[in-house]
């Protein structure tokens, strides 16, 4: 059994089209995979309870029909800070029960995929935070590059931060967080000399983001030693 964590150096940079992206990318490499987000706000209310986009995306790029709330335990209505909208909502967030759920939902597949929110450092309560579920799983790390301005130092951030935290990172996927512009590539090419990790792939602005289209942008090569 595998698992991949995503993460990225902020929130809307593209997390959930590139972890779905590398659903099906794995999904074409004859790998039985899943999505998980095990702690999603701002999700909104439905017929069938509280509902995020993200995970739906992560649910319909799995390979099995799975529960929702399998796909996201963890279900908060407030579009804010993971714990501001616990807090808000009386609710605990436990990091060994969402491990803990991760790893029985691992059962079933080759590999899962485990989305945090916003970015590595964000908080799950007091003193928990995603860096805790990270180090609980013990899966390696894919960081998701916004390609926008500021991106160079954040993505040269997340990874320190990420590696300080004892965490093994697999790789790095930079996306058109906006439409290209003139330092689209400049950007890229700065972080990829300075980050030393392998570049996973280059996914362009694409609204819609079409996962199935943009899996075959990926290289999933250098995953393998892990998955």
């Amino acid at each position: 059994m595998a698992g991949l964590f995503v993460t990225g150096t902020d929130t809307e940079v593209g997390k959930t089209v590139v972890s779905c992206a590398l659903l099906h990318a794995l999904k074409r490499a004859g790998l039985r995979v899943a999505g998980m987000k095990p702690v999603a706000s701002g999700c909104r209310r439905t017929a069938q309870g509280l509902r995020n986009e993200d995970a739906l995306a992560l649910q319909a790029s799995s390979h099995a029909a799975l529960p929702y709330e399998r796909i996201n335990p963890v279900a908060l209505e407030p579009a804010v800070a993971p714990h501001l909208a616990a807090e808000d909502a009386g609710v605990v967030i436990d990091p060994l029960a969402l491990a803990a759920a991760a790893r029985d939902l691992e059962r079933q597949v080759d590999v899962l995929l485990v989305e945090g929110a916003g970015g590595w450092r964000v908080p799950l309560g007091p003193r928990e935070g995603f860096p805790d579920l990270a180090r609980e799983l013990d899966y390696p790390v894919v960081l998701v590059v916004g390609i926008r301005l500021g991106c160079i130092n954040h993505a040269l951030l997340t990874a320190e931060a990420a590696r300080a935290d004892g965490r093994r990172l697999a790789g790095w996927v930079a996306n058109a967080a906006q439409p290209e512009d003139a330092l689209f590539q400049r950007q890229i090419d700065s972080i990829q000399g300075r980050i030393d990790l392998p570049l996973l792939g280059i996914l362009p602005w694409q609204p819609p983001p079409n996962p199935t289209g943009l899996a075959a942008r990926l290289d999933i090569g250098p995953l393998r030693q892990w998955v």
